[in-house]
């Protein structure tokens, strides 16, 4: 198979995990933890990598899913405990573990071989040639079965725990006195973001896993109110965003893992534009035909008054 398939494949195959735990995100108004998460787990797979002195993806998920719940605790605790604002204790816990992986890669950075922009950045282009050999039989590429792994644990996941995620999600009060596992299906969550922030990392790098968690599920909130539905417009948006980047990078020559970015915000701005229950012009058309209705009815009273 040809390399832009691989890519295209590889692009889906992220985009469409993190589509599916960022919807749950975007509903609980946790869409910047995504961000802390992304950056806070750099120790995890620093340390991993120091451990291990190789490029396994079993250290690798197992260190960053470790940091990923460890800034959802910090936060929390800063939270409840410190007395500061959600976003406050966020940025202090995120900033600080982000800055602890950059040094231990600083550090180290000779023992092993990783580098900041790899991970900030990602390069999806090398995806091809990163093959997964087993008893010397090419598997295909490496990243492909990570993240199909990965997504097909987020569907599992999301499939199991829906009815707990939903009311989770919509009113966690309620759902505690359901008698649901709040913390429990809290923490699950933020490990499978955990898990797709690293499973995305040498694909679309730390920064630009951001948007596809957070701007497909975003779009898809703008055009359905139904949980199901919008979780697959926003799979389906990450899916298309995935392939429309490719094309766009190949066009212009340029980053895949920008211009995948690049596509999810085109597709949210079509959709902020254009909905036609809620979008910007649809919103403008309202108001122009409320303001004609009202100087309608007012034409029979002022034809009374003349007269």
């Amino acid at each position: 198979m040809s390399a832009a398939f691989w890519v295209i494949l590889t692009g889906s195959f992220a985009a469409a995990a993190c589509a599916l735990v960022g919807s749950f995100l975007v509903l609980r108004k946790q869409a910047m933890l995504s961000d802390a998460i992304s950056h806070a787990v750099l120790p995890g797979i620093a340390i991993a990598f120091l451990l291990t002195a190789s490029r396994n993806t079993f250290p690798m998920l197992i260190g960053a899913g470790m940091f990923g719940l460890l800034t959802v605790y910090l936060t929390e605790f800063l939270h409840k405990k410190g007395r500061l604002k959600h976003d406050s204790s966020m940025g202090i816990v995120f900033t600080t573990l982000f800055a602890i992986g950059v040094i231990i890669i600083t550090m180290f950075a000779g023992q092993v071989d990783l580098d900041q922009e790899c991970i900030l950045y990602g390069e999806i282009v090398y995806v091809p040639w990163d093959r997964w050999i087993w008893f010397d039989m090419d598997m295909g590429p490496r990243a492909v079965w990570i993240l199909g792994f990965v997504l097909t644990l987020n569907v599992m996941f999301v499939s199991f725990f829906f009815k707990e995620l939903k009311v989770y999600s919509f009113d966690p009060q309620f759902a505690a006195a359901m008698g649901i596992p709040v913390t429990l299906i809290h923490y699950m969550l933020m490990g499978s973001v955990s898990f797709s922030t690293i499973a995305a990392f040498e694909s679309v790098g730390a920064i630009l896993v951001v948007a596809l968690l957070i701007v497909p599920p975003a779009t898809a909130y703008l055009l359905t109110t139904d949980l199901k539905k919008m979780l697959l417009l926003s799979v389906l948006i990450g899916v298309l965003s995935a392939i429309s980047g490719y094309y766009l990078a190949v066009f212009i020559n340029g980053s895949v893992a920008g211009a995948i970015a690049v596509m999810t915000g085109f597709f949210f701005a079509l959709a902020f534009l254009f909905n036609p229950e809620s979008g910007f012009f649809y919103r403008i058309f309202l108001k122009s035909e409320q303001k004609k209705m009202i100087l309608e009815m007012g034409k029979p009273s002022l034809a009374k008054k003349q007269s």
